[in-house]
């Protein structure tokens, strides 16, 4: 009894000496239990407070308590902050803690390492950012990190992200703005309804906070955070960007004021060439045809250095200076690329989007956002978007990277919100055709042609690139990778960028593909595009369906059988049909010692109810089963 006693003291004293030994207890061990299910990091405080004093003075105070469980965490404790010519950090620190809350690292803003914001190809730019590299020693660990700024560029105010992504557990999130000379101002608050978010606001001040929220466990062929978390955007209606004073309520104020004040005088040419791009385009009357010669011309004479809206400024560079040294960012080559259109006379127009992961310009919500550039050509209601950073990129064709988006094209009226080209299901087509000689002994000798349209194309346009080897490496070890023994005798690829169309014609062997007894050889018939993957399971599914991208794939391969064998009777049609989409498989015999194999595939992309993912799964499930099938063939008595 004294033994527990004494127990008992000692651990209330341990966990007493842990809670008040150090300023804001940052024991992980106080971390409520709850709070550490499905995650990778805990946030303890993340407090954003700002004041905005003119439409050129804003102040940003943020603190962030995150506590890291593990290695997948330390993402969500990044210690860093940005500047530039319009921006002075005024405070600056770091601290790190053990997992009792002991202090063992300390970073005041001599310590923080200090470096360009951008990559070393950008042409000019003045942003920096201040960070900290810390590598952890064990975990869990907790960083206290504390920043303030003071800005003159008012057109990017920081918004409310209270919860980071998936993984990622609060304690306590909160968001202050001060606005005491009224400055007319707008917000959005997106997918609030189903948190628990404390609220005041005013045309002075708004305060937000969100407590004790639960990780989300992400789920495979799920939709983005982005989709279900909240957030809070805010912008002023009157502000100041660079030294440059902006005021606009919608999109139209806002492409008016950009085209304006920040494209207006930078897209002029020297005219040696504004000349040359007249002869180049001489005796040609078609506006598009004059476009792909202009576009063909600057992918030739430029190169692309770095993709930063917002990082390097909004404004682009000069379009006789991305003349003179022949490369740029997107802002500049996008710029570059209008000008030299306007040189003989087509139309187009500079235009915002978010790039990379697909996502909308908030055509309800006027503010600055996108981080990329590409440019807008009209043409009689069917427009055409040129990505103006690619070397390769065929003309009008933007591949998985801008296509399917709401985007904001400025005009000297104002902007618009458009939706770029979308490719969809049957467009992303990838057609085999093979014709394929099995040999007595078990090998496979096959001459093949693969033929990509959509963002099939898009996944294969840049084999181009790469030399003969490192292109049979990528069939061995990624395409055909289910293929022992695969060789590849020879390949010839073609791009054919007027159709957008990509070709492979290879020839391949595959040793001891059959199995081969005395009574019967044994092979798969499905050899060059196997569908093997199947979704994981999840007992209770929390979160909706969504298949990203749509493709079909027609494949069909005429076998001839070695010689002393005959052909069994061949199976029926498959046909396996749901709303995800549709797969087909069907033989065929041709003579004796012929038959012929066709497989069609087709998946819809489409967001769906998490009560659709079970059905989705066995839809997969089975088609993978079935792509497994053998066939025997019978030696000859």
């Amino acid at each position: 009894m004294k033994k527990l006693i004494y127990i008992t003291l000692f651990i209330n004293f341990f966990s007493a000496t842990i809670i008040f030994s150090q300023k804001g207890n940052y024991s992980s061990l106080l971390i409520p239990p709850e709070l550490k299910q499905d995650a990778n990091a805990v946030v303890r405080d993340n407090s954003i407070e700002i004041t905005i004093e003119s439409i050129d003075k804003m102040i940003v105070r943020k603190k962030m308590v995150v506590t890291v469980l593990n290695k997948l965490g330390n993402v969500d404790a990044r210690m860093g902050e940005s500047y530039d010519n319009d921006t002075k950090i005024t405070n600056l620190s770091a601290y790190i803690y053990n997992a009792f809350g002991k202090q063992i690292k300390k970073y005041k803003e001599r310590d923080f390492l200090d470096v360009s914001a951008v990559n070393g190809g950008t042409l000019y730019s003045d942003s920096r950012v201040k960070y900290v590299d810390y590598t952890p020693i064990s975990y869990p660990y907790t960083v206290v990190f504390e920043s303030e700024y003071k800005t003159s560029t008012t057109g990017f105010v920081p918004g409310w992200f209270p919860v980071n992504g998936y993984y990622v557990s609060v304690e306590s999130s909160t968001y202050k703005i001060h606005n005491s000379n009224k400055i007319p101002w707008r917000i959005k608050k997106t997918n609030f309804k189903n948190f628990d978010i404390t609220t005041t606001e005013s045309n002075v001040k708004l305060s937000y906070q969100l407590k004790n929220q639960l990780a989300y466990k992400y789920e495979r062929n799920a939709i983005s955070s982005r989709k279900i978390l909240p957030k809070l955007a805010l912008t002023l209606n009157r502000f100041k960007l660079k030294g440059v004073v902006g005021e606009y309520t919608n999109w139209k104020g806002f492409g008016k004021w950009m085209y304006q004040k920040l494209l207006t005088g930078r897209d002029q040419l020297d005219e040696e060439t504004v000349l040359k791009m007249k002869e180049l385009v001489k005796g040609e009357t078609d506006p598009i045809e004059k476009a792909k010669i202009v576009y063909k011309y600057m992918q030739e004479k430029t190169r692309y250095i770095s993709v930063q809206v917002g990082i390097g400024g909004w404004e682009p560079i000069a379009a006789n200076r991305v003349d003179d040294v022949g490369y740029g960012d997107c802002k500049g080559l996008t710029n570059y690329t209008k000008a030299l259109l306007d040189a003989v006379g087509v139309t187009s127009y500079y235009t915002v989007v978010y790039a990379d992961e697909k996502r909308d310009i908030d055509k309800d919500f006027a503010s600055m956002q996108g981080n990329h550039v590409i440019l807008n050509l009209p043409n009689k209601g069917k427009d055409i978007w040129l990505e103006c950073t690619s070397q390769s990129m065929p003309f009008g064709f933007l591949g998985d990277f801008t296509d399917d988006r709401n985007v904001v094209v400025i005009t000297p009226e104002g902007g618009v919100v458009k939706r770029t080209a979308s490719y969809k299901d049957e467009t992303n087509l990838q057609n085999v055709s093979a014709k394929i000689q099995l040999l007595e002994n078990g090998d496979l000798k096959a001459k093949l042609e693969r033929v990509s349209k959509g963002l099939q194309y898009d996944d294969k346009f840049g084999y181009e690139k790469q030399g003969e080897k490192e292109l049979i490496k990528h069939y061995k070890s990624k395409v055909w990778n289910y293929n022992n023994n695969l060789e590849i005798e020879s390949v010839s690829i073609k791009n054919n960028k007027d159709s957008i169309i990509f070709n492979e014609d290879l020839k391949v062997n595959i040793s001891n593909y059959a199995t081969v007894s005395e009574a019967e050889y044994l092979f798969r018939v499905n050899v060059f595009n196997k569908e093997s993957f199947v979704p994981k399971r999840y007992r209770k599914r929390k979160l909706p369906l969504k298949i990203a991208r749509g493709y079909k794939d027609i494949d069909e391969y005429v076998f001839k059988i070695p010689k002393g064998y005959t052909l069994p009777l061949l199976p029926q049609l498959k046909e396996i049909t749901s709303k995800f989409g549709i797969y087909k498989v069907n033989f065929e015999k041709v003579n004796e010692t012929t038959f012929k194999y066709k497989k069609s595939i087709l998946i819809k992309e489409g967001v769906y109810p998490k009560e659709d993912y079970k059905a989705y799964r066995s839809f997969r499930r089975s088609i993978a089963k079935y792509e497994n099938l053998r066939i025997a063939i019978i030696k000859k008595s």
